[in-house]
């Protein structure tokens, strides 16, 4: 039966008395009544499917919602509904029983309407009760298309909070507080035990089992808390419990002296400005280069407090409804502003912000704990939460990025639901540093250069959102700083250095002065590297070195050219698969890399195929887990797994190439386009990866293109001889070189500092490249990010690159460097570095080998 509805239509399909065999059997039987009313394509029943092995459905009340994967909405041709009705009830998950499958398909963000009404008939019980056993089928089409509300239900409460039977009160002594890492370990060891087990803190009460619920509480050294145990075996629960807690005692400390030291480490001298006298010192990442000087203002944590306040659902679903709206509405205007603002590319963070607010998981989440008897503000805070903490533990930089914006549109929800719930940052009217633990990246877009002199957060990282906008708006920051910086005093002078990522507190005046002098001799550079831009980065002594700009799309290829780039030496291409939804298309592909050539004017193009795991997942190419995904099926090694990804995305470069050359071209002319393979490990993957290529290329009768490797890998470095016989080409991710090179995540803030690309160990991988290159002739490049580095970019002209791709902004100083240079005097210092002990010494060779005043050759300043 069809029913539509004045104010939302999906057709409504419902079969009473179902008795399907078990819950995939329920799904595929719902699937088939709206695919049979031409609702959705049959591929998303699939879908369904997929969605119940990575979430759960059930409601609440014997109402489960199965629905597709949000990467399948394009299988939606109509919204509809397909109810069956089960009275014996079938297993759902963990032995929840469901009596009514409400199967969804919804096209937009018609499910948050739907879900709005389940909630509210979830509430009316008498009438669910009667809906489970009905055999007219018009009862259950009238509750689904009903928004009037039920009858009122009573509101629960929330008492104070309350011990469990058997209890130890503990203060916490860890340095660092309950962090990740010993918070895991209680929950493994309170895992173990049948009793239930609970965490105090003040008011706030955890589950010892949860690890959110335990990072929750903000447990810092000194907080009291109680530990309490009840049922089975509930005192030996305590005892285990209690050991786990005070046995970490003594690690964390010895933690706490490590970073210590490490940070003491940190505080030697560094390539750049330096204190002439000893001023406190606090070091992060730099991710905003440039000194800023000024009072510093702390922000207090943006983290509130939300009360569990239940409601009636009648109310409590329109509310979030109306929230999500209103939220919509201000991200779009948000976006629009920033566009005029700070362009189109920052633009984007907030419309993609827009997309997260829609998303069916997290709904579904909130609608959920509301059916539990949760408050719509505290269902909503926690949905958030949960998701967010799930994104950054991880440990993607991407989904962490994504946490923290699904933190920041969260917030912005949560303020619609209840506006005295709305966190903001007062700035002190003075101009000062802004010490911040997270900054939102609203909050960074709404920053006034003018009244926030520089950036320094206790967390993040130099790939966020909020660094992308400081670094576009040209305020000096840093982050990972750690907690110290939040328990500097307010209106501390204090100088920022975002190139080095340093705090400098209470500075003399002879070191003001000193950095005031830096700053300004650096703007003056800067001017005049600007000026000279479009000069090639040729050496005093005649050695040209090519220099190439890291973009991701064609309309950020006229700021490169600007900036002197001489064309594209990496285009990232698992960014058209990072940046939307579903998997691109062959044609949406080719428009793209023809965009990219047709902007670049003849320039060459060189184009990494997809790169796609390890720090970088894509959710809808549904890849499988990996203990260690850097370790796992990434790069080259996806690729060869997966043909529909690999081969569409070559048919399109190579229908790029033809198409760039045209029929009417000189035999043997080619596209200015060279491709090159992620992740290469061995010889056979090149053969095999250059087998497919030339096939694909044969078949669409395209001209020759350059294939070259990554050299991303230890393994491809000291093979580089072996592989330079079967490709054109070597580009070097120092990156990821570093990486596996020295054995640390680059993405860890905690050894971030000691993931120097400038380690002798690096270098010496660097320059065995170059020298297995060298003997086929084949020409080298290196797009990490050293390349950007001026004295980097020394360095590695003199281990024998020939080419160097960085970002847009970084291309004027480093072509001035080079231009100051002579090419022996280069290769002198590369050979002294790949000899040095650690990247300490490497780094402390800039500034003994700066030309002298009587010009004489060697690195300019």
């Amino acid at each position: 039966m069809l029913a539509p509805t004045p104010t939302f239509a999906p057709r409504i399909l419902v079969r009473t008395g179902a008795t399907p065999a078990d819950k995939n059997a329920a799904i595929r039987e719902a699937a088939q009544l709206l695919t049979a009313a031409g609702c959705i394509d049959a591929g998303y029943g699939d879908s369904m499917l997929r969605r119940e092995g990575v979430a759960n459905t059930y409601l609440g009340h014997g109402v489960v919602i199965p629905h597709g994967m949000v990467d399948d909405r394009h299988l939606v041709r109509h919204s509809g509904l397909a109810v069956l009705q089960v009275p014996a009830g079938i297993p759902w998950h963990d032995g929840q029983m469901a009596h009514l499958v409400v199967a969804i398909a919804a096209l937009s963000d018609t499910h948050i309407t739907v879900l709005r009404r389940l909630t509210r008939l979830i509430q009316d019980e008498a009438r669910l009760e009667h809906l489970r056993t009905t055999t007219r089928e018009g009862d259950i089409i009238e509750a689904l298309s009903q928004d009037a509300a039920p009858a009122a239900a009573g509101q629960g409460g929330s008492g104070p909070a309350t011990d469990l039977r058997q209890r130890f009160d503990w203060t916490v002594d860890y340095p660092t507080g309950l962090h990740a890492r010993p918070a895991a370990h209680w929950v493994e060891v309170a895992k173990s035990c049948p009793a239930r087990i609970q965490v105090r803190h003040g008011t706030q009460v955890a589950d010892a089992k949860s690890l959110i619920g335990l990072l929750q509480l903000g447990l810092h050294c000194g907080d009291e808390i109680t530990i309490s145990t009840e049922g089975d075996d509930e005192a030996g629960a305590l005892a285990k419990i209690c050991a786990a807690v005070t046995g970490l005692s003594a690690g964390e400390k010895a933690a706490a002296q490590r970073a210590a030291e490490a940070a003491a480490k940190a505080a030697g001298p560094v390539a750049g400005w330096n204190p002439a006298d000893a001023p406190r010192i606090l070091a992060g990442i730099g991710a905003s280069p440039g000194i800023s000087i000024g009072p510093i203002h702390v922000l207090a944590s943006a983290e509130i407090t939300v009360p569990d306040e239940p409601e009636p659902l009648t109310t409590g679903a329109d509310r979030l409804h109306h929230a999500l709206a209103a939220t919509a509405d201000q991200l779009k205007a948000l976006a629009d502003d920033t566009e005029r603002r700070l362009g189109k590319a920052d633009a984007g963070i907030f419309r993609a912000q827009a997309e997260l607010i829609a998303d069916t998981d997290l709904i579904t989440l909130a609608c959920q704990l509301m059916v539990e008897g949760h408050g719509v503000a505290y269902a909503w805070h926690q949905a958030v939460d949960r998701i967010a903490g799930q994104l950054a533990a991880l440990g993607n930089p991407v989904l962490a990025g994504r946490a923290a914006d699904l933190r920041d549109v969260g917030r912005r929800v949560l303020a619609q639901i209840d506006p005295s719930l709305k966190s903001g940052h007062d700035l002190p009217d003075r101009p000062c540093i802004l010490i911040a633990p997270d900054l939102a990246p609203s909050d960074t877009a709404n920053l006034e250069p003018a009244r926030v002199l520089g950036l320094a957060t206790a967390q993040g990282g130099p790939t966020s959102h909020t660094a992308i906008l400081a670094r576009t708006l040209g305020i000096p920051a840093l982050v990972a700083g750690g907690s110290g910086l939040l328990a500097l005093a307010d209106g501390t002078t204090a100088i920022l250095d975002g190139s080095t990522g340093r705090l400098y507190c209470d500075p003399s005046p002879a070191d003001i002065a000193s950095a005031e002098a830096w700053r300004e001799r650096q703007r003056q550079q800067a001017e005049i590297e600007a000026q000279e831009r479009a000069l090639p980065a040729r050496t005093r002594d005649g050695h040209a070195v090519a220099i190439g700009a890291n973009v991701n799309n064609p309309e950020q290829v006229p700021f490169a050219l600007d900036q002197g780039a001489e064309g594209v030496g990496l285009m990232r291409t698992e960014f058209l698969f990072l940046e939307r939804g579903d998997t691109p298309s062959e044609d949406d592909q080719y428009a793209t890399y023809a965009g990219m050539l047709k902007a670049l004017d003849g320039r060459p193009l060189i184009v990494r195929t997809l790169d796609i795991g390890g720090d970088k997942q894509v959710s809808h190419l549904q890849l499988p887990k990996e203990e260690n995904p850097f370790l796992g099926v990434r790069g080259a090694r996806l690729l060869l797994r997966r043909p529909d990804l690999l081969e569409p995305q070559l048919r399109a470069l190579y229908r790029a190439a033809r198409d760039h050359v045209g029929a009417a071209a000189p035999t043997g002319q080619h596209a200015p386009l060279s491709i090159m393979m992620p992740m290469i490990t061995s010889v056979p993957e090149v053969l095999r990866l250059r087998e497919i290529a030339d096939a694909i290329r044969a078949e669409i009768g395209a001209p020759y293109v350059p294939l070259g490797i990554m050299i991303e890998v230890p393994a491809a470095a000291i093979q580089a001889d072996a592989l330079a016989r079967h490709c054109d080409f070597f580009s070097i991710g120092t990156n990821d070189l570093t990486q596996y090179a020295l054995a640390i995540d680059r993405q860890n803030t905690e050894l971030a500092p000691e993931a120097d690309s400038l380690h002798p160990a690096v270098l010496r991988l660097i320059h065995m490249t170059c020298e297995g290159a060298a003997r086929h002739k084949r020409f080298v490049g290196v797009c990490g990010g050293i390349a950007g580095d001026p004295f980097g970019a020394c360095l590695l002209a003199g281990l024998g690159v020939h080419e160097l791709s960085m970002t847009p902004r970084d291309v004027p100083g480093v072509k001035a460097r080079l231009r100051g240079a002579d090419m022996g005097a280069l290769r002198a210092l590369a050979s002294q570095a790949y000899e040095q002990e650690d990247a300490a010494a490497v780094r402390a060779l800039e500034s003994a080998l700066v030309a002298g005043a009587d010009g004489a050759p060697g690195v300019a300043a």
